[in-house]
């Protein structure tokens, strides 16, 4: 009743379109042999190791471009030179504050540094050194910015016509990068500015070569500044620390003078109240007449008779004398007062002095070819790595039996190695018996053991989702391996297209054979004995009615060969059609061959669900032509133990 049911086109059909419909959400679907609580699956060593062996050559070409780039960058780059100069700023804090806690000497020491760091920073400095030294008409005074993408592959195009001496046709292709590219001298050349843009282009400059710091508590200062000249460089930081303490004389001179003005016009306008106010005093005394003179006493008196409070024409004689005696007191200070500042203008001195000259530098300070080649690989790595882990999780592809268990919930049999290949990509027919010492032959070994473990050593029937996986070489070297060991080993290719198919040494002629007699009952006597392999092998016609597709026809064979210890059936693969999977519930198990790297995780997931529909005992998957075995290192461990 169950061979009829598989037997049948409908249910066939059936399985096939549900396979592929539940194809696209294989992916996401929730595996029903996975509990709710399965513990999750945390990320080991070796899982590391694996991913770095497997996309070990990506990272390394993303490192190797790195360093490319990198190396690119600083040879392109024009070398920058940078001259430092120091200055010591005498600190200014008042008498009566020295005297105060440490907390506010440290705030006032902090507030006076930093506005002297902002005026060595400001555009006065910048306009003093730069009228100084002629900058403006400097050609060598340009902006650290760096040349252009195109101005770079101009150098690295005359660096490799300078080296390999390719003057061929180097003169058209730098007709063609100046017609395209925008280099900075023609577009200087073709942007005539005023004076006041080129005066603010060059402060823009000076600003960014310019850098001043403050070193450490002290009152230090480091006076740096950066240029493609580094005699120029040199020339500039001294510039700047001169013009600063310039501007600090200037400045104090400044404010002297003003002070000075302001004290002569303040000695005039109290000398001639001093006078006026002597003089009515000494005519109100000789006339001895209050009532003479009120017109002139109200002049002299009025400021200090409104200040009481008392009208004018009751002003005496004491108050007038001590009037007189008022202004001449404030004459006599304000007089000491010009006289001390004109004697100490002579001798003002700025608050700082240079205390270190800028020399020119001998060796660039930038590019920093060390640092930029470590950050170029390390930018390359991080690179890499990213680039691996989005390929890694967008790869639905089969490579490890962790894979194989977490998402179809099946066992991993076996991990093949390479093997080397002949004929159209197909790997060696009989490499156990080639090499039964080589990492292929024993890992088929233990797909023989694992096997024998299970039970299931009768009837097997071997799988692919797609040609090429394998398939045909583990079929025939899994029956050369039983072979060898005297077991009668049978192999029944059910798959035309299969590379035993091919292969001219177990090719049957089907010309030679009754067609008569091969649709009876002796079938049998189409079995051959390979004696390379050591195993008997029968080949299915799908042109006649024994066609072996048919599960009645394979149940009547695989009745006629009970003789056999080992019967072997290679399956088409389920990419030709779902009709070769109607056999699997007539054999004792069956083992699916994917290729690592290749197969895709939701066709295998496809395959197995319909051998699952059919009733059909997997024994496991079988992953061929893997490049890192995860076996390896207990097998090497094994070697290394004491016998």
């Amino acid at each position: 009743m169950l061979l009829d049911r598989c037997s049948s086109p409908l249910f066939l059909s059936q399985i096939w379109i549900e396979a592929m419909l539940d194809r696209p959400s294989a992916a996401i679907a929730h595996k029903p042999w996975l509990g709710a609580d399965a513990p999750q699956d945390f990320i080991s060593l070796a899982d590391v190791v694996s991913f770095a062996r497997q996309y070990l050559f990506s990272i390394l070409a993303f490192v190797v471009a790195g360093i490319v780039c990198a190396t690119f960058y600083f040879a392109t780059s024009d070398p920058i030179y940078s001259a430092r100069t120091q200055i010591l700023i005498e600190p200014k804090i008042p008498r009566n504050l020295q005297q105060q806690p440490a907390e506010v000497n440290l705030s006032l020491d902090t507030a006076q540094v930093e506005s002297q760091l902002a005026v060595l920073r400001s555009q006065k400095i910048a306009m003093m050194v730069i009228d100084d030294l002629g900058l403006m008409d400097n050609p060598t005074f340009r902006d650290l910015d760096g040349p252009t993408i195109g101005e770079r592959f101009r150098r690295a195009w005359m660096s490799i016509v300078d080296a390999g001496g390719f003057h061929a046709g180097n003169a058209a292709l730098m007709d063609f990068f100046h017609r395209v590219l925008p280099w900075p001298d023609r577009m200087e050349a073709n942007s005539p500015q005023l004076e006041s843009e080129r005066r603010r282009h060059a402060v823009e400059m000076f600003s960014d070569g310019l850098d001043v710091q403050r070193v450490g508590v002290s009152y230090a200062m480091d006076i740096t500044f950066q240029s493609q000249d580094p005699a120029l460089a040199a020339r500039i930081a001294n510039a700047t620390a001169e013009a600063f303490v310039r501007e600090q004389v200037q400045t104090t001179t400044a404010t002297a003078s003003e002070g000075i003005a302001w004290l002569e016009r303040r000695m005039r306008e109290v000398g001639d109240q001093m006078n006026r106010a002597t003089r009515v005093a000494q005519e109100f005394r000789a006339k001895h007449d209050y009532s003479i003179g009120q017109d002139e006493t109200s002049v002299a008196g009025q400021d200090l008779a409104s200040s009481e409070g008392q009208p004018t024409h009751q002003i005496t004689l004491e108050q007038l004398e001590v009037t007189a005696d008022t202004y001449r007191k404030m004459y006599e200070s304000l007089l000491a007062a010009y006289t001390n500042s004109v004697d100490q203008q002579p001798y003002l001195i700025a608050d700082a002095r240079v205390i270190t000259s800028a020399t020119s530098p001998k060796k660039a300070s930038r590019p920093r070819k060390t640092l930029i080649l470590a950050f170029g690989a390390l930018a390359g790595m991080v690179a890499g790595i990213g680039f691996a882990v989005a390929r890694r999780g967008l790869d639905r592809n089969v490579r490890t039996p962790r894979q194989i268990r977490r998402e179809l919930g099946l066992a991993c049999v076996g991990e093949l190695p390479p093997v080397s290949f002949r004929r159209g990509g197909f790997g060696r027919l009989d490499e156990v018996l080639r090499n039964p010492d080589s990492s292929f032959s024993g890992s088929l070994r233990s797909v023989k053991a694992i096997m024998g473990l299970a039970g299931a050593t009768r009837r097997i029937g071997i799988t692919s989702v797609s040609p090429g996986d394998g398939k045909s070489t583990i079929v025939s070297n899994l029956a050369a391996l039983c072979g060898a060991t005297g077991t009668a080993t049978l192999v029944i290719n059910a798959d035309d297209k299969s590379a035993l198919a091919n292969e001219r040494l177990f090719s049957v002629d089907f010309n030679a054979i009754d067609r008569d007699s091969a649709s009876s009952k002796d079938i049998g006597k189409q079995i051959r004995f390979i004696e390379k392999t050591s195993f008997y092998y029968f080949e299915n016609d799908p042109s006649n009615s024994a066609n072996l597709l048919v599960a009645d026809n394979m149940e009547k064979l695989l009745g006629e060969v009970g003789s056999y210890s080992i019967v072997i059936v290679e399956l088409p693969p389920f990419s030709s059609g779902a009709e070769g999977l109607a056999l699997c519930p007539l054999l004792d198990g069956v083992i699916v061959v994917a290729q690592w790297g290749v197969t895709s995780l939701d066709q295998l997931e496809d395959l197995t669900q319909t051998l699952k529909n059919t009733n059909s005992s997997i024994l496991g998957v079988l992953m061929t032509r893997v490049r890192t075995v995860s076996a390896h290192r207990y097998r090497k461990r094994a070697g290394q133990a004491p016998r």
